[in-house]
């Protein structure tokens, strides 16, 4: 969310065991309701407002994920270069697993609310200063984040499709993915997810610069699980006819979209239906896994005076509320659940091993282990003949067993592992590659793996 300006189930890969709020009955809350389609309901949660009782009252019987509204961005977590404050950060962090809840990180890499030091910067020096704060962020929250934005609003408004103009992007095009590798190696566990806002109408040329930058990490495995749309509506910028559409074409790419701060400005019965609309969409798409909104009580919002969420000033539940528990409670598809359960430090080397394949493929492997688990990216290269598809096979030592995978289909869990390409990374030109990647507990050390084409 941007912080002044007004514009515009559940796969859990948290690295550690995931517990979900099971207090309240489905359909009797927002979070119980949601979670009977395999997704979530969150809320960006205050650090200064969890003494207050309505506001938490509401918080626990409600939801089963938390955003920290400020408290996770760069100024809170770094306010002096290599100099790092996470105690309100972690009252969030705490609070919500305490009540079975889980937390989405928001957000590591950012043009705005940079410190001063950090806004003073630019070239090298930033882009270090940038990636330093991603890996230690990522690294303290290793296996308690769900899902972090790792990058927030990189893209301009406007007709152009561009990216903004800030201090980041002047350190490099290739910043984002950047961002995106350090938070994979830091954080392994956790989904990795691009936010940005006015990305709801498929028409704009802001949705369509977004789609593209992921379909094109998408295709040479650039490591990004999600999608999130921030969903601010009002009467100037209402909620599209074709938001579902947007949602669909984002999940098609392979990846996980998430509604991540929602709020809709208005009251009564046109308010109701407008949040009605945006739950079905969601709800119409399988890997659109939850919907967060930007604060509990209207007072609570950055946009208060619009009025624009689910519980009035006192802690009353609002018809928007009740058309958004209905719309949760008329079902959707499931969201396939997996855990894992990794949350020790990375303490080997990398490694990586190249292995010839028959069909005109070859596998290779780089390594990131520590005690009791690791990362492998495996990178696919087609030989001197285009490909229209590859199976890999890894032969995993006794003891290894694979918890969590990315861009590509598998058979097996251990010993004999197969993987097969997804649907936009099977056709590889002559000499190009992709890469897809596996999490797993034991030890990796000398996996050698195959390729056969087709």
């Amino acid at each position: 969310m941007r912080a002044a300006l007004v514009s515009t189930l559940v796969t859990a890969t948290t690295g550690a065991a995931v517990l979900l709020a099971t207090s309240a009955s489905a359909g009797t809350t927002l979070g119980a309701s949601a979670a009977e389609s395999g997704r979530y309901f969150g809320t960006a949660v205050a650090a200064n407002k969890l003494s207050d009782s309505t506001y938490v009252g509401i918080l626990n019987r409600e939801f089963n994920m938390v955003t920290a509204e400020n408290e996770m961005k760069i100024d809170a977590t770094e306010p002096q270069q290599g100099q790092f404050s996470y105690a309100n950060a972690d009252r969030i962090v705490n609070h919500a697993r305490g009540q079975g809840m889980r937390v989405r990180g928001h957000t590591l890499a950012w043009h705005s609310q940079q410190p001063g030091w950090m806004q003073n910067m630019s070239g090298t020096a930033l882009r270090n200063a940038m990636l330093n704060h991603v890996t230690q962020v990522a690294t303290y929250y290793r296996g308690k984040i769900y899902a972090w934005d790792v990058v927030n609003e990189a893209f301009a408004d406007g007709s152009t499709g561009a990216r903004r103009d800030s201090n980041l992007q002047r350190t490099g095009d290739d910043w984002i993915e950047a961002a995106f590798r350090a938070a994979r190696a830091a954080d392994p566990g956790a989904k990795l997810c691009y936010n940005d806002y006015n990305t709801d109408d498929w028409t704009h040329a802001k949705t369509q610069a977004v789609y593209r930058m992921v379909q094109d990490f998408k295709q040479r495995g650039v490591p990004i699980d999600c999608v999130g749309l921030q969903s601010h509506f009002n009467s100037q910028s209402p909620v599209p006819s074709n938001y579902q559409t947007t949602l669909q074409n984002f999940a098609n790419l392979g990846v996980d979209v998430q509604i991540t701060e929602l709020d809709i400005e208005g009251s009564g019965t046109a308010q109701a239906q407008n949040y009605e609309r945006v739950v079905k969409a969601c709800l119409a798409v399988t890997r659109c896994t939850g919907i967060t909104v930007w604060g509990i009580r209207d007072t609570d919002s950055w946009r208060s005076s619009g009025t624009p969420l689910l519980f009035d000033g006192s802690g009353n539940k609002k018809a928007a509320y009740t058309s958004t528990l209905n719309a949760l409670n008329s079902g959707g598809s499931t969201v396939p659940t997996s855990t894992t359960t990794s949350t020790t430090e990375p303490t080997g080397p990398t490694t990586t091993t190249t292995i010839p394949g028959p069909g005109g493929c070859t596998a290779s492997v780089s390594l990131n282990s520590w005690n009791g688990g690791f990362v492998a990216t495996v990178k696919v290269t087609a030989g001197s003949s285009a490909i229209n598809g590859w199976t890999v096979t890894t032969n995993l030592p006794s003891g290894a067993s694979v918890t969590n995978a990315w861009n590509a289909d598998r058979s097996g869990n251990s010993g004999a592992v197969q993987w097969r390409n997804v649907s936009y990374n099977g056709r590889l030109a002559a000499g190009t590659s992709t890469e897809f990647g596996f999490q797993g507990t034991g030890s990796a050390s000398g996996l050698t793996p195959t390729c056969a084409a087709g």
